[in-house]
């Protein structure tokens, strides 16, 4: 017999158990139900709605209990979800006094807590896991300083840029996603517990004292919002969608530059797959796969948005169907950054590829123009100027290092022999010293700020 049972003449359908009962996805909760309902039945005690020895009896039996989940000795199997499932283990190990458990709470703000203390403790596992990553991008990024990557806008080769320059990129795009990250957390970290159904409870419970005993920074403020609410899982889902877009965009650098089309970087044996027909490939499919699943990650924040778009205040059932996308989510984004990380770690720079490439087409073009400014020409005037003369080279099979000084003249009287020297390719990449750009006293200072965001925000 359910434990709300007393309302209804007839059993529940077996179809309707089994269309109904999600046992199976949360009891992922366990630990956080078990350890909001102990904070719970404390603060049932210090405000005198039960005697302080069933609480102490039901804290321990809820701590024996959580035990021996974790043993395997409790079967959730056809319980109707891990909160009634719990609630009916301590009933039948504490008989009545197991049934005071439920006071002053529903299962409306016990599931928003339990999720709460959930994403709150996944938030800092994946800030750990994003700092892992980000360390590795400026290790990769100070031994690679030196070493010249042609430039790509549209997938068009623009301008040469350091490898570093490049990684760093992607620091600071994880660099986003933490502050993303540390931002969801504050509004995670408001308790909901004791607000009940919808209206409250005319108990005189004290929501402050539970709050604290969890370590949260404060309570949720209306009740009716506190049990519609799904937002905390929504934005924690919209940085995970932001952060895989990101991690798919590497993933997509990866297979473009790792195929003999670029070879850019080889991948180690160990993080690459084969053919079953053709024994020449090998595949990074680590990279394809974390391109894959940022696909899953996106299905997940909509499937929610959608879930809860059209939806009356306050609770409704339909909000169940949130903890499957938000686990598998949670699971996908420590894979796929614990797995991008070791991979970067075993990717080889093929730097002399890479040069080489960087020093076809007209790379310095730019700098060209640049160069005229600095003489006191328009940048329009510049910047046409320079393309009639890309334009001749095309025409006449040439490129700017094999152009004489006079054919530079005949464009524009400010070309001066230094000219040789603005068209070096690694004078091009190093000369770049407005802040943030690819030249080697910025690039320095980068990789200065970048250990500096890791030092603090870790302090």
């Amino acid at each position: 017999m359910s434990l709300w049972a007393g309302r209804f003449k007839e059993e529940m359908h077996p179809l309707v158990k089994e269309f109904t009962y999600s046992a199976a996805i949360d009891k992922k909760l366990y630990k956080f139900d078990i350890e909001g309902s102990i904070a719970h039945v404390q603060m049932l005690a210090k405000c005198g709605i039960i005697a302080n020895e069933d609480s102490e009896r039901l804290v321990s039996s809820l701590k024996k209990i959580q035990e021996d989940i974790e043993k395997g000795k409790i079967d959730f199997s056809g319980k109707e979800d891990v909160h009634m499932a719990i609630e009916e283990e301590l009933i039948k190990r504490e008989g009545k006094i197991g049934e005071k458990i439920h006071t002053a709470r529903s299962r409306n703000d016990q599931v928003a807590l339990d999720e709460k203390l959930y994403i709150r403790e996944e938030i800092n596992k994946i800030l750990s896991l994003i700092d892992d990553f980000q360390k590795v991008l400026i290790k990769i990024s100070e031994a690679n300083k030196d070493v010249v990557l042609p430039g790509y806008t549209h997938l068009q080769y623009a301008q040469p840029i350091s490898v570093a320059q490049y990684l760093l990129a992607y620091f600071w795009m994880l660099q986003r996603d933490k502050e993303r990250l540390k931002d969801c957390y504050k509004r995670v970290n408001i308790c909901p517990l004791g607000v009940a159904a919808i209206a409250g409870t005319s108990l005189p419970i004290d929501r402050e004292y539970t709050a604290k005993l969890l370590d949260f920074s404060g309570i949720t403020e209306n009740s009716v919002d506190t049990v519609s609410d799904r937002d905390y899982i929504i934005e924690f889902l919209n940085f995970a969608s932001i952060m895989m877009m990101h991690l798919s965009r590497l993933s997509e650098d990866i297979v473009l530059w790792s195929s003999p089309c670029f070879n850019f970087i080889e991948i180690r044996d160990s993080f690459a797959t084969g053919s079953s027909i053709m024994p020449q490939k090998k595949n990074p499919d680590v990279a394809e796969l974390v391109r894959g699943k940022t696909g899953k990650v996106y299905g997940a924040l909509i499937s929610l948005l959608v879930t809860m778009k059209g939806l009356p205040l306050s609770y409704n059932r339909d909000m169940q169907e949130d903890k499957l996308p938000l686990f598998q989510s949670v699971e996908e984004i420590k894979i796929c950054l614990r797995v991008l990380t070791k991979l970067l770690e075993n990717i080889k720079i093929n730097a002399e590829k890479m040069r080489k490439e960087a020093e076809k087409g007209f790379f310095a073009a730019t700098d060209l123009v640049e160069y005229l400014v600095k003489k006191g020409v328009t940048f329009r005037s510049a910047h046409r100027t320079v393309g009639q003369i890309v334009s001749y080279c095309i025409e006449k099979g040439k490129t700017f290092s094999n152009l004489t000084l006079q054919e530079y003249r005949n464009f524009s009287p400010f070309f001066e022999p230094d000219i040789r020297k603005k068209i070096n390719l690694d004078f091009c990449v190093k000369n770049k010293e407005s802040k943030g750009g690819t030249g080697t006293k910025s690039l320095e200072y980068q990789i200065k700020l970048a250990k500096k965001y890791l030092e603090t925000q870790n302090e």
